[in-house]
């Protein structure tokens, strides 16, 4: 989803750069309703654990967003469809007052389904008008606001698949997301064996990391910026993710029940937790010595695919993994550097890759004014860097410089891992 401004600057910043946010608002709006189709109402009012939300709220939280970053903002005498979802769908921005906790969003069967798609047609409504006809000099501001707001919805788009994934897990009949037509474009790449691996030199030094600014045809959120340089050691990276059949290895080595292999948190969740495998793993007791396993996807619970990569893997997991594999996860300044080596497979478009680097702020990071600063930098402390993209990932909401974060226990996102090790 970037737009071609070299365009909009040949014929007119103003009106080239009007019609490229109207074309991109109505893709991405359409989109989302799109990821939702295959769900019934009930399905899409469901809050499976705290750190999942109901498909209704993605929907009306996207909405609100707009409503609250844009419209009240900008649109002169501007009439909010309802007062009340300025709170029940607010998440979590202190600035513009309280929210409904989100532990309790399941409990939200009030507006109804339909209510939310009025919602998101009043306020479709507003935008386009607010796009066609805002005073120049705001122009700059909306425009920018406006792409962070549908990259906003495009993350949103992914949530709703790993959030009705985990609450389609938690139904007892395991039943599919999608078995239609589109079902295989949500389902990852399987080739009939994973080729060997093969590591990828880099001898290191100092490089620039982060998102060039100058870049007009590319959005970026702000904790890619700014872009600075890193000092790195010489250092090795698998050309591809680990797999599913690799990643049984593990298991059946006794991965799960060897505290050496774990980092201490790790090894605590394993215990209090009871892990023994990927999340929505489930082992087949079939013939012979190995356990067989199945694996329930967007697609319902089928057979382990060996070639497959692993995901639904914690950070703790990624790296236990890594260390019986003797070797470890790159930091994202490693993955950055070699994102764009044409010998490196699986970049993009298959798992979220962990990395060890800590969700910290760049060199000169500075939080935006107003209440979009809290969109990012509040959250940098107790988080870990993914990097890449899912096959659940939005088509051009994937770039190198893209820096995801979770906290190192998640396991019900699209994560996998990449094993990188030192050059001596």
């Amino acid at each position: 989803m970037t737009a071609n401004l070299q365009s909009a600057l040949d014929i007119g910043w103003n009106d080239a750069s009007r019609q490229i946010l109207l074309h991109q608002y109505g893709e991405v709006r359409a989109h989302s309703l799109e990821r939702a189709a295959p769900l019934s109402a009930e399905d899409q009012c469901v809050q499976s654990m705290p750190d999942v939300s109901p498909t209704k709220w993605h929907l009306a939280h996207t909405t609100w967003f707009f409503e609250a970053m844009l419209l009240r903002p900008f649109l002169p005498a501007y009439q909010p469809f309802d007062e009340h979802y300025f709170y029940l769908f607010n998440s979590y921005y202190e600035a513009l007052g309280p929210r409904h906790p989100r532990p309790q969003r399941g409990l939200l069967t009030r507006p109804s389904l339909d209510d939310i798609h009025e919602y998101r047609a009043y306020v479709d409504a507003a935008m386009r008008v607010l796009i066609e006809n805002c005073d120049e000099k705001q122009w700059h501001q909306i425009f920018s606001l406006g792409q962070l707001g549908l990259h906003h919805e495009q993350q949103h788009q992914e949530l709703m698949l790993t959030d009705i994934l985990h609450v389609l897990w938690c139904n007892p009949l395991h039943p599919a997301y999608q078995t239609g037509d589109i079902a295989h474009l949500l389902i990852p790449a399987r080739a009939s064996a994973a080729p060997a691996i093969k590591w990828q030199q880099y001898p290191g030094g100092v490089i620039l990391i982060g998102h060039d600014a100058q870049a007009l045809d590319e959005f970026a959120f702000d904790n890619e910026t700014p872009r600075h340089e890193v000092l790195l050691r010489p250092y090795q990276l698998a050309d591809r993710l680990v797999t599913c059949g690799e990643f049984a290895e593990f298991i059946e080595d006794g991965g799960y029940r060897r505290p050496s292999l774990w980092l201490s948190d790790g090894w605590a969740a394993v215990q209090s937790q009871g892990l023994q495998s990927p999340e929505y793993w489930i082992e087949d007791e079939g013939p012979g010595a190995s356990p067989h396993w199945q694996v329930f996807g967007l697609h319902g619970l089928q057979a382990m695919v060996p070639s497959a990569p692993v995901t639904n893997i914690s950070f703790y997991e990624a790296a236990a993994y890594a260390e019986w594999a003797g070797a470890r996860l790159p930091t994202e300044f490693e993955w950055e550097n070699s994102a764009t080596d044409m010998r490196m497979r699986q970049m993009a478009g298959y798992a979220w890759q962990w990395t060890r680097s800590s969700y910290d702020p760049y060199p000169g990071f500075r939080p935006s004014a107003g209440a979009v600063g809290e969109y990012n930098g509040k959250f940098m402390v107790g988080q870990l860097v993914l990097r890449g993209s899912s096959y659940a990932t939005p088509a051009g909401h994937t770039r190198p410089s893209y820096r995801n974060f979770f906290p190192p226990n998640a396991r019900w996102q699209f994560s996998g891992l990449r094993l990188a090790s030192d050059l001596k």
